[in-house]
């Protein structure tokens, strides 16, 4: 087993916008002097779990909540400490956007500690950030950078949903329902599923600011009311791309309910010009005796010009009486 089972990275942050790596050995030696401490953790690996429980002084129920299989944006908050649950859009390679990935962060003074199941591309901005020493330089920073670069991803996948409907909306005219259909299905479900999750963040990140956290600035909180009011326009934006999706989907159902009635009624009309052709050849063709013309030449061609004679009279008794 390896010594670093469930820890991604963490850094010791030096409060100028750098650190060094740490790991296990490191994490147990550690002391608030020597820098804050970030642990970036897998919380499925059973040593995080026991880590949590048994070394890391957080409170059991927050530790739970911490390790929760299914969770949604939430903030519990101390003067000094706060739990913290954000959602980001799931950027790993082969996974749909909306299919959102869970960030579970604590904070104090002196250490944060997040924890992940799947890859969160925001911390590894962060994670970037600080090794070219351009990173946080306190627990507030580091909040306020986290949700920035999530907030950054939702904006890049609700920009491709609006781009998307935009494009289904210039070619509902030429395209055939069995392309549209597919199409507008998948918009309206990430919608639904995009907006689950980034509703409740918002009143988070809003309901952030009312807490009295010591660590927590002004300057910080001006800072976390932006990223609340760009996911608020987020959330508008996608209400705006549902509801142009559903309109479009309506309108594509119009139109091929018009082009369903329209093929109908000319079948229609076929039908009613050769109803009465069907009956009379019906006639004559019974096979008794007493038909007419069975002895002439020319009854044949006969019945065929009366035949063409009556369908041209009812088509324009159609005609004239407007239903074609």
């Amino acid at each position: 087993m390896s010594d670093n089972q469930g820890l991604v990275f963490s850094f010791i942050l030096d409060g100028k916008g750098g650190g060094t790596t740490a790991d296990w050995k490191h994490i147990q030696q550690w002391k608030p002097d020597q820098g804050m401490l970030w642990l970036h953790l897998d919380y499925s690996e059973e040593k995080v779990k026991k880590w949590l429980s048994e070394e890391s002084g957080i409170d059991p129920v927050l530790c739970e909540a911490l390790v929760a299989e299914d969770t949604r944006p939430r903030v519990v908050a101390s003067e000094n400490s706060m739990l913290l649950i954000l959602r980001g859009v799931n950027c790993n390679v082969g996974a749909d956007p909306e299919d959102m990935v869970a960030l579970r962060m604590w904070f104090d003074e002196h250490r944060i500690i997040s924890m992940r199941r799947r890859k969160v591309m925001a911390i590894d901005d962060v994670r970037q950030k600080i090794d070219s020493r351009k990173g946080p330089e306190s627990a507030a920073e580091f909040l306020v950078m986290v949700a920035n670069r999530l907030v950054d991803r939702m904006g890049d996948v609700v920009a491709d949903i609006d781009d998307a409907v935009d494009e289904l909306e210039d070619i509902i005219l030429e395209a055939e329902s069995y392309e549209l259909r597919p199409k507008l299905a998948r918009i309206r479900r990430q919608s639904i599923s995009l907006r689950r999750y980034i509703a409740p963040q918002r009143d988070v990140l809003t309901r952030l600011l009312s807490e009295r956290i010591s660590w927590l600035s002004d300057i910080n909180k001006v800072h976390i009311r932006e990223v609340a009011e760009r996911t608020a326009r987020f959330i508008d934006d996608i209400d705006s791309a549902r509801d142009r999706a559903a309109i479009t989907q309506e309108e594509l159902n119009s139109r091929l309910s018009e082009q369903m009635n329209k093929t109908m009624y000319i079948l229609s009309i076929v039908a009613a010009i050769f109803l009465p052709l069907g009956l009379i050849t019906g006639l004559l063709g019974i096979n008794v005796g007493g038909i007419p013309g069975t002895e002439s030449k020319i009854a044949f061609t006969a019945v065929t010009l009366m035949l063409i004679g009556i369908a041209i009279v009812e088509f324009w008794m159609f005609k004239r009486r407007k239903w074609i």
